[in-house]
């Protein structure tokens, strides 16, 4: 019983790695037969994981979304990266303090000791660099209705609280929206503005959704090469540095942005990556600030950063040697 539970919860680990896995792959991975691996996948599914399988010489199998959430599987690292982020994941969002400290507490209690004792270790009290600013911390809800209708392309309405409008009815909003960026500390939704025909940024601090959401669209090119370039041309002038690149980095954008310093830019690709734009005083420095985030990345560019990245990796290769 005992090695076939040990099984199961290695080919649930291998399943959550990546999307797909050749059943002959997995068989192998886990020193069985094809045919261990098929009960072990039909085991899985009575526990309530759902593996889809698919036929035919090529077939395997693969770790769908479920209508519930199944028990995750994580290792020591990523144990306590959750653990640290549900700490601080109040920065700028709010609403969801209730349900981190839940959270925390039910993965604390099923941690080894181990690892129990270097988060217990690990207090984290997070104070908000921006706190000279009027707070700008967005609610859960309302941010994952905007992200919703990012992703599915729907028009959305929202009405907006413009500084110093007057009492005066102002019809909502109707705006294709692009992306959520951060900036400063801030939320911003960037979209097409369909009453104004024009490219607009919003703060999300300040908009109140409406549901139902309109109809779908098919998404408008930016006038520029990607988001982080619209938005770094729309606030020219602040926090202005000699070198600016970026990176795309294999974290949440919500994780990210609560490090990124108030000049960065935090740009969503999927549900765990996303691009990040940083500028710095030096090239060289700016490689060693993309690192600090301890994130699997990749340098997006200009080449004078990834250069820099060359030479400050050949840099600390010497000095570990």
């Amino acid at each position: 019983m005992s090695e076939t539970s040990a099984r199961l919860l290695s080919l649930l680990s291998l399943l959550q790695a990546r999307r797909d896995w050749p059943g002959a792959l997995l068989a192998e991975r886990l020193e069985v037969s094809p045919r261990t691996v098929r009960r072990d996948v039909d085991r899985l599914r009575d526990l309530g994981y759902p593996v889809r399988a698919s036929k035919g010489p090529d077939g395997g199998y693969r770790l769908d979304a479920g209508a519930d959430l199944p028990p995750l599987l994580f290792d020591d690292d990523q144990a306590i990266a959750v653990a640290v982020a549900l700490q601080t994941a109040t920065t700028t969002v709010t609403g969801i303090e209730e349900g981190a400290l839940r959270a925390l507490a039910t993965v604390r209690q099923v941690m080894p000791a181990r690892l129990r004792q270097r988060v217990d270790a690990l207090q984290v009290t997070t104070v908000d660099k921006y706190a000279d600013r009027r707070r700008t911390a967005v609610d859960s809800d309302q941010l994952i209705a905007i992200g919703m209708a990012v992703r599915a392309h729907e028009v959305l309405r929202f009405d907006y609280a413009s500084p110093g409008a007057s009492d005066d009815f102002v019809p909502p909003r109707k705006v294709e929206p692009h992306h959520l960026v951060t900036w400063g500390g801030r939320w911003y939704l960037v979209g097409w503005d369909l009453d104004r025909k024009d490219w607009r940024t919003f703060r999300v601090d300040r908009m109140t959704p409406k549901t139902p959401t309109g109809p779908r669209f098919t998404p408008r090119d930016l006038p520029a090469p990607d988001v982080a370039t619209y938005i770094s041309g729309k606030f020219k002038g602040r926090d202005q540095l000699p070198c600016t690149g970026q990176a795309i980095l294999q974290a949440k954008a919500s994780d990210i942005v609560q490090w990124a310093g108030g000049g960065a830019i935090v740009e969503e690709i999927t549900a765990s990556s996303c691009r990040l734009t940083l500028s710095s005083w030096s090239w060289t420095g700016l490689a060693a600030t993309f690192g600090m985030f301890e994130r699997d990345l990749e340098f997006v560019g200009p080449q004078e950063l990834i250069d820099a990245a060359h030479h400050l990796a050949a840099r600390y290769t010497a000095a570990a040697s």
